[in-house]
């Protein structure tokens, strides 16, 4: 392999040059450096964050998928997240703008791996230069319907002019803009003559002004696409023949070599009307069709007013091949805080045609040879320049930035540090790891290995979504339903996990999952009372445990008597999780009773005592009318192999991914703690115990997935007399959503009026546990709930 060819200052090719020549070249007053002994703190860090990532789907072997766009997406057009670029085979996934960078990143990392699962033998190729590529008529263009046309054909323009290989060059969009807060304050401290909507275009303007000169620095530290396979044609625009493939620079894809516009291109970025009026003057000069077809590295975006800047759209990032999601939370924090600093230093001139020269020289200069020790740059002013030198400098000013101006998150004074040891010590940039892998193992091979590694992790957390894990389970599964339906959604309470879910002309409004506007008010009262759901079930001869209500301790207590000998259940009418409940299988100690009767009315103010029911209890969820889900939950348990002792083989069970602690998990993981302790002392065993072969030992009696324990399903096991017993306990009550338990005293065999009991309804069922059980299917409930709630 060799090194790319030196790209020397850019000079004027005639027509190839496009610039406004009423550029003024004076330098202008800034009003944002002022701004700073004013305005203090992190309310600078302030704003919302969005991101735009294209993969490129690939076979096994790491060729270009020829399938269609994934049908489970819907329409590519109207889907908020996930859609295509330019080819069919090039998957672009998207955040909505969010207030954090972290959680932004998160949904990104959720919709890759939601996509990832998706796909059928294919995998999402991890690298911003694109995989093996089949000859240019058999490139995929993405396909639209009647209402896409314009799309399709805009497409098939660029092909034609660019060539299709060149448009697989994929990439990373990082947008950002700054809070309505922080612009409104920093208006009303600038004492400026502009007025507001003026002050909002100066702010983003010279944020691309400087991003445009100090882009080069963050190319310098996360640039990651060295190298190309033999399938693509490399040809810059200042050398265009064809030049050997083994080329090795930072970003291939930064550099000459990488999808640009035909000649050099300036915009005026003194204003938003000159800015205009510029492009309009490349348009109408045949230079470019339309404003998109502008390939400037920042973009500013107008989308709430034509005339006035929303955000800006930073379009420079190289995908890194060693994150799942194509970028690290420290590169983004270091490319928001180089934003900042542009927009709080002073400008060195007014970025005209010439300084924007200058400014693509040095960015494409450290694209090709950045990944050497000790380059120099060759300024037009005769100079030579040490990148590396100059780098330093650079982000030391950032660092002075933040401390002068108390910004003090810790995420960006990680990343400013990180940044410093990177250039201290070059070699520990992530580019030499892809590169290592690409030499070592070969470019095909590299990257399919970092996808299949991937799509494995893809896998095994295919529950969670990236960022919100401190919310329930069973909401993170039902947003990320959300998400592959193409349905907006926004956290309106994170810790009561409500949300509200949108799309088209459908709003809903969703608590903890199954907390929905489908049930009334009513039926969730008498599903929470078990004494108004116990009356209601036996007026319609669905049988439920007997038993007596008490609302006073001293009368439950009186009959004893009556209970002694008898298996029974004490219990406050209104719980959840097990709370307050005692099983007595026995019922022969008074002292034993008494206590249970205290701890229920501990949780309530009314109890049931009612006859214990034989049998294995199982949880059934019904959405509107049919079972959706059945479940068995056995207590946490081990099975022997007559070689390990109760504390390895929980060891060796916790190991499952499924499991984890503080219900970030479908399973929790099993405790050896004091409870776990006392029960297997009542069997006469401890930890060290060593069970025989497939000999099973509980430590716990209850069933409770939080405890421990296991769940199986058992949907495809019970017969349909059961589940229409279900179905019309649903019905009785009025709900379209409802997870019941039942007692059946053998599932093999169909119901009859005295061999099942119906131990009560709960009007927030979780599903998680449906959807990923410890042993059996997947239930997909949160596909069902989508279904219901008419998404």
């Amino acid at each position: 392999m060799k090194e790319a060819c030196c790209v020397k200052s850019s000079k004027s090719r005639g027509n190839d040059r496009i610039e406004d020549k009423s550029t003024s070249k004076e330098v202008k007053t800034d009003i944002f450096t002022q701004l700073t002994n004013n305005v203090q703190g992190n309310i600078w860090l302030e704003g919302l964050f969005g991101i735009e990532k294209e993969n490129i789907r690939v076979d096994k072997e790491g060729n270009l998928a020829q399938t269609p766009h994934p049908r489970v997406f819907g329409n590519k057009l109207k889907h908020p997240f996930i859609t295509t670029d330019f080819s069919e085979s090039q998957i672009e996934m998207r955040t909505p703008p969010l207030p954090d960078i972290k959680q932004m990143l998160g949904f990104l990392e959720t919709v890759h791996d939601i996509i990832s699962i998706e796909l059928e033998d294919e995998y999402l190729w991890p690298q911003s230069i694109p995989p093996v590529l089949p000859d240019d008529k058999k490139i995929p263009i993405a396909q639209y319907d009647e209402e896409g046309k314009e799309a399709q054909q805009y497409r098939e323009f660029l092909a034609q002019k660019y060539g299709p290989k060149n448009q697989l060059f994929s990439g990373i969009h990082f947008n950002f803009s700054f809070s309505e807060k922080l612009l409104q304050l920093l208006y009303t401290q600038s004492n400026t003559s502009l007025n507001f909507n003026e002050f909002n275009d100066e702010a983003y303007l010279k944020v691309i002004r400087q991003m445009l000169r100090l882009r080069w620095l963050y190319v310098l530290l996360y640039g990651s696409s060295p190298v190309v396979d033999s399938s693509m044609e490399l040809r810059c625009k200042l050398a265009p023949e064809k030049i050997d493939r083994h080329v090795i620079g930072l970003s291939i894809r930064n550099s000459c070599y990488g999808y640009q516009n035909f000649g050099e291109l300036y915009p005026d970025y003194s204003s938003v009307p000159a800015f205009k009026h510029s492009v309009e003057k490349m348009i109408k000069g045949g230079i470019i069709t339309s404003s998109k077809e502008l390939y400037t590295p920042i973009r500013p975006k107008f989308i709430k007013d034509q005339n006035h800047i929303t955000y800006i759209e930073i379009r420079f990032v190289d995908i890194d091949p060693l994150s799942k999601a194509g970028i690290t939370e420290e590169a983004l924090h270091f490319l928001h805080a180089l934003a900042l600093y542009g927009l709080l230093t002073d400008e060195p001139d007014s970025f005209d045609a010439q300084a924007q020269a200058t400014a693509n020289n040095y960015h494409g200069y450290v694209s090709l040879y950045g990944l050497n020790s000790m380059p120099f740059i060759h300024e037009q002013s005769g100079k030579y320049i040490n990148i590396w030198s100059e780098a330093k400098q650079q982000i030391q000013k950032i660092q002075s930035l933040f401390q002068n101006n108390s910004i003090s998150k810790t995420e960006y004074a990680k990343a400013i540090f990180k940044a410093t040891e990177l250039i201290e010590e070059p070699k520990k940039r992530r580019v030499y790891d892809v590169l290592d892998g690409v030499l070592k193992m070969g470019y095909v091979p590299f990257h399919m290995k970092q996808s299949q590694t991937f799509l494995k992790e893809s896998r095994e957390k295919n529950y969670n979504f990236v960022g919100l894990e401190d919310m329930e389970l069973s909401t993170q599964l039902l947003l990320r339903e959300a998400v592959k339906r193409g349905v907006s959604f926004e956290i309106l309470d994170r810790k009561e996990n409500f949300v509200r879910l949108s799309r088209n002309c459908n709003t809903q409004y969703v608590k903890q999952a199954t907390k929905t506007s489908l049930d009334n008010y009513a039926s969730i009262l008498a599903m929470e009372n078990k004494l108004v759901t116990k009356k209601i079930l036996d007026e319609n001869g669905i049988r439920t445990p007997k038993g007596l209500e008490y609302s006073d301790p001293e009368k439950a207590k009186a009959d004893f008597l009556f209970f002694k000998g008898k298996p029974i259940v004490i219990k406050p009418n209104q719980t959840n999780f097990g709370i307050g409940i005692t099983i007595l299988k026995d019922n022969l100690d008074l002292t034993v009773f008494d206590r249970a009767i205290d701890i229920a009315f501990e949780n309530d103010t009314t109890v049931l005592i009612e006859e214990f029911i034989e049998g294995k209890e199982f949880r059934v969820f019904v959405i509107d009318d049919k079972v959706v889900g059945i479940l068995h939950r056995v207590p946490a348990n081990v099975v022997g192999d007559g070689k390990l002792s109760i504390s390895e083989l929980v060891q060796l069970k916790n190991q499952d991914p499924l499991r984890g602690k503080g219900y970030k998990t479908p399973l929790e993981k099993i405790a050896l703690g004091e409870a776990e302790a006392m029960f297997l002392n009542a069997q006469g065993k401890n930890f060290d115990y060593i069970p025989t072969k497939d000999e099973i030992v509980f430590l716990r009696e209850n069933s409770n997935i939080s405890t421990g324990g296991d769940s199986i399903d058992y949907t495809d096991d019970i017969p349909y007399s059961y589940k229409q017993i279900a179905v019309n306990a649903a019905k009785a009550l009025n709900v379209r959503i409802t997870g019941l338990d039942m007692i059946i005293k053998d599932y093999t065999k169909e119901a009859t009026p005295n061999n099942y009991a119906i131990i009560e309804l709960n009007f927030n069922p979780a599903i998680h546990i449906h959807c990923h059980p410890y042993k059996g299917k997947n239930r997909k409930l949160n596909e069902k709930l989508m279904d219901a709630l008419g998404f």
